[in-house]
């Protein structure tokens, strides 16, 4: 079975690139309305989520459109060009100049909004100060030694196979691990796989994937599954309870791993729907040097769903502040009463 979850890493690499090596047809027309019109045609041809974000792209274009004039300042025409792309809201979309780049102003996976992780609450009285730091995961055990607990703030920090099996073996007599991904806001797909390795993994699908086959807004590729790892790291695989938090900072590469959850029985979500960002960016440059990126594939849930706008908890539980002024994450009670008890009972 081939292996295209490897595949998919190599285009995150791609597309990265792309935008600082994209170029132009010679004698393209660089004048601002030409500028305008270029972003808007690309965007309209090649993005993904048009139906999930509930834009009119047209509408769009007839709002902005009058705004561009010739003339008008480079700062002028980048804050219009932004201003249309931030329409999507949409955190793998943006512009880039020489002198500013562009992110949405709308979407919310940076959590600023609805933070549902307390980083002194739980430094204090979760990892506590005798905390332990492996690698790129900080650690410790909650529940009088019986439950793991494993802070994991960002995918875009290398996660070693000899890190993953010090953890494990360190918490083997726990009765399941919390895998606290909260505001963690993505980075590399080779981690989402490091951490699934230690799980039970036999090329299991863990979601589809598709390209845009032509200009129309609803032209796609058949969808192509992607795969779990081949087998697990671990002599056996883990199989205990694994909690995983997400909130809405939780975007990218963690949503990614969140759906890749529905493909193993031991893991489950609780906290609150993802920031999304199930959309791999490509890009390329404008007429006049600027560069862009924008969604340019969709993924598929194993039960169908698409969730660019957040994946949903299995267990929805919120931070309470009436909880938090008492030194406690309901949310990690809540995880760590379910790993210990098997039963889940939203602690407020």
């Amino acid at each position: 079975m081939k292996k295209l979850y490897i595949i998919l890493i190599g285009l995150v690499a791609l597309t990265a690139v792309s935008c600082e090596r994209a170029f132009m047809t010679k004698d393209e027309p660089s004048d601002p309305v030409s500028v305008f019109e270029y972003l808007w045609n690309r965007v309209d041809q090649q993005y993904v989520f048009f139906d999930i974000k509930g834009v009119d792209w047209d509408s769009v274009h007839t709002v902005f459109r009058p705004m561009v004039y010739d003339g008008m300042s480079d700062d002028s025409l980048f804050r219009v060009c932004a201003a249309m792309l931030n329409t999507l809201r949409d955190g793998h979309t943006n512009l880039f100049s020489d002198f500013d780049q562009s992110a949405s102003d709308t979407v919310n996976y940076w959590g600023a909004a609805e933070g549902n992780y307390n980083a002194n609450l739980v430094l204090l009285n979760y990892l506590t100060l005798q905390m332990h730091v492996t690698g790129s995961i900080a650690h410790n055990a909650i529940r009088n030694g019986e439950v793991a607990y494993w802070r994991y703030s960002s995918f875009s920090s290398d996660i070693s196979d000899n890190d993953l099996k010090y953890l494990i073996d360190r918490y083997k007599d726990c009765n399941g691990i919390i895998l606290d991904l909260r505001q963690n806001g993505g980075g590399s797909d080779i981690n989402i796989y490091k951490l699934l390795s230690l799980f039970d993994c036999h090329q299991q699908q863990v979601y589809t994937v598709q390209h845009k086959s032509g200009p129309g807004h609803n032209d796609f590729e058949a969808a192509k599954p992607v795969y779990a790892p081949a087998k697990c790291m671990l002599e056996e695989p883990y199989t205990k309870p694994v909690a995983v938090l997400i909130d809405r900072g939780s975007f990218s590469a963690t949503s990614y791993f969140a759906v890749c959850t529905q493909a193993f029985d031991n893991l489950k979500l609780f906290g609150d729907y993802t920031g999304g960002g199930m959309g791999m960016p490509n890009g390329g440059a404008l007429p006049n040097g600027w560069t862009y990126r924008f969604s340019c594939t969709r993924s598929i849930a194993n039960d169908g769903g698409n969730y660019e706008n957040g994946v949903p908890p299995d267990v929805r539980v919120l931070l309470n502040p009436s909880a938090t002024a008492q030194g406690i994450d309901n949310i990690i009670e809540t995880a760590a009463d379910w790993i210990q008890t098997g039963n889940v009972i939203a602690v407020k």
